[in-house]
């Protein structure tokens, strides 16, 4: 892509050559990521951890902010401060998870922390999460394997579920001025009957992208994975990301705005942090829906978004966010670099042809024990409709609102989350088959696309250190097309071939429903490296044929510095 590119030298052009210090960020799924969502909670006036509706975390302001509250605690003043009445007595597995992320992030700090006693041929596990670790003043390096491993079994099935994931993951700093990270994997899977049927449907792998038969087996795919990134600092509040990898942006389980869970993408990223403000730039290149034949050249498409995350109080955290698609034949269009400026009000002054989406939302943390939050997200939105003609197709909006409640009822390490997702219909379509908010033929928000209504809850215990059991139930209803009717469901369709402009509800068309739970149990070995076992059932019913689709499912395996693949739709 010839603007992030040209973007990315001119940043380099333009920074100081006395660059700060850098940091990379944490992985997607890593297991920090819930420790560092009850501290927030517990301690509840952290302002720097209440900016953590930005997805990935920086792992630099994690440590300094962690190892800060950590200090404070134990230090003869800490009892008194009132601040830290929610973490001043933390549990032993919450002790655990914090020496844990100590010693995965050895690069900011607590290296004594990271002592290994099993150390193989003096050179590796000298710290007992990574394989290989280069730590010194010039170069922080570490290497380590890649690995999931898991089997399973579907009733009504007779081919065997798996998932065989391998590769490395590499990340480090130079000289303390650059930052990088790459994982790289290579990966063959077949999932449950309903996967496929949505790799069919997608003609990508849900998460990834391309793929390709495994052993000409049309069931299962042969699949490769590979993101990576650089970093660097203009200034002591301005960070610099550009690389290949996936970004998200919000407090809840899903997000409406942008999620992780489509594929990778080109980005460049502008984050400022300061006083009670963090401010963040995005510019992607996409991929508009197609159908690939042979080798060939795929089209792009591009984004423009920003967040604006503001600390109003010491617990609450409100956000403003605003982004832009918009299809120029493979190419960037220049106005919407401008980083301080309505994308609405450039969009509207070329012409109005591009999509443009704004929203809002909130996180609000209370008696160092709930966190409540929740998104808004615009994608048309005229009062007088919504007053009168509450069914017009041009009500195109999305909702979110959900809770999380930790160490529920007194029990220590029991936490439990609700949330709530509405999306109308024909929110995030385009009046074009290439504006649509997508890419690579997948959702770039909420993996259902719009005209539904979710219901998530989720429990978390972790009774033992090492123990982990985790429990999902999703339960939602939507509306599918029929007889060639655009109900709005189908964010890909140009929502100009919507056969009425009245009569669209939540839910409208064809009508969906479908219940999927899953339990999974897991130990971990030794950092990061897990064995489990889980059992998931779901139940998908669809009104017009009066059909139930039955999909249960017992699997069990390993993985090892990786996150753990999920059928969540």
């Amino acid at each position: 892509m010839q603007i992030i590119k040209s973007l990315f030298k001119l940043i380099i052009f333009i920074l100081p050559l006395n660059l700060l210090a850098q940091s990379t960020y944490f992985n997607q799924g890593a297991k920090e990521y819930h420790f560092i969502d009850r501290l927030e909670i517990k301690q509840q006036y952290s302002t720097n951890l209440n900016f953590s509706t930005i997805h990935p975390f920086n792992r630099k302001y994690i440590v300094q902010e962690v190892g800060y509250i950590d200090s404070i605690r134990k230090s003869p003043v800490g009892d008194s401060i009132d601040q830290l009445v929610g973490i001043n007595k933390l549990s032993s597995v919450d002790e655990y998870n914090l020496s844990s992320l100590y010693m995965n992030n050895a690069e900011w700090g607590q290296q004594s922390a990271s002592a290994s006693k099993k150390i193989i041929l003096k050179t590796f596990f000298k710290s007992p999460p990574n394989f290989f670790e280069v730590n010194n003043k010039d170069i922080f390096l570490s290497i380590n394997p890649v690995l999931q491993l898991r089997y399973g079994k579907e009733a009504d099935n007779d081919q065997a579920l798996f998932v065989n994931t391998r590769g490395v993951t590499i990340r480090g700093r130079i000289a303390g001025k650059i930052g990088f990270s790459s994982t790289i994997t290579d990966n063959q899977e077949r999932g449950p009957v309903f996967y496929q049927q949505e790799v069919r449907q997608l003609r990508a792998v849900p998460g990834n992208g391309f793929y390709k038969v495994y052993k000409n087996d049309a069931t299962a795919q042969d699949y490769f994975d590979a993101r990576g990134y650089l970093t660097f600092n203009a200034s002591k509040y301005i960070d610099f990301q550009f690389g290949y990898d996936k970004n998200f942006i919000g407090n809840g389980y899903r997000s409406l705005f942008l999620s992780d869970w489509g594929n990778s993408y080109l980005f460049a990223k502008i984050n400022t942090r300061i006083w009670r403000f963090n401010y963040q730039n995005i510019f992607m290149e996409l991929m508009p829906q197609f159908t690939k034949q042979g080798d060939s050249l795929l089209p792009r498409k591009y984004a423009a978004m920003h967040h604006l995350s503001m600390n109003v109080t010491k617990w609450l955290n409100i956000g403003l966010f605003e982004g832009v698609i918009f299809g120029r034949k493979d190419h960037f269009d220049f106005q919407y670099l401008n980083p301080v400026i309505f994308y609405r009000h450039i969009e509207g002054t070329v012409g109005s042809p591009d999509n443009a989406v704004a929203g809002i939302d909130f996180k609000a943390n209370a008696f160092h024990s709930i966190q409540l939050y929740g998104q808004l997200l615009l994608d048309e939105f005229i009062i007088s409709k919504i007053k009168n003609n509450p069914t017009n197709w041009v009500n195109k909006f999305a909702i979110q609102l959900g809770g999380k409640y930790i160490d529920a009822f007194g029990i220590k390490n029991l936490d439990l989350q609700a949330e709530i997702n509405r999306v109308r219909p024909f929110t995030y379509s385009h009046n074009d088959t290439i504006s649509n908010y997508t890419h690579y033929n997948q959702p770039l928000a909420h993996p259902l696309g719009a005209n539904f209504q979710e219901v998530i809850g989720v429990v978390r215990y972790q009774p033992f250190p090492k123990w982990n059991f985790y429990a999902r139930a999703i339960y939602y209803y939507q509306g599918l097309d029929s007889a060639n009717a655009n109900f709005g469901g189908n964010i890909f369709k140009s929502y100009s071939t919507r056969l009425s402009d009245e009569g669209f509800k939540v839910g409208s068309g064809n009508k969906a429903t479908c219940m999927n739970a899953l339990v999974n149990v897991s130990y971990e070995v030794r950092q990061n490296l897990f064995v489990e076992a889980g059992m998931q059932l779901r139940k998908y019913h669809l009104a017009s044929t009066n059909s139930t689709t039955n999909s249960n499912m017992l699997t069990m395996g390993i993985r090892w510095n990786i996150f753990k693949r999920e059928y969540d739709f």
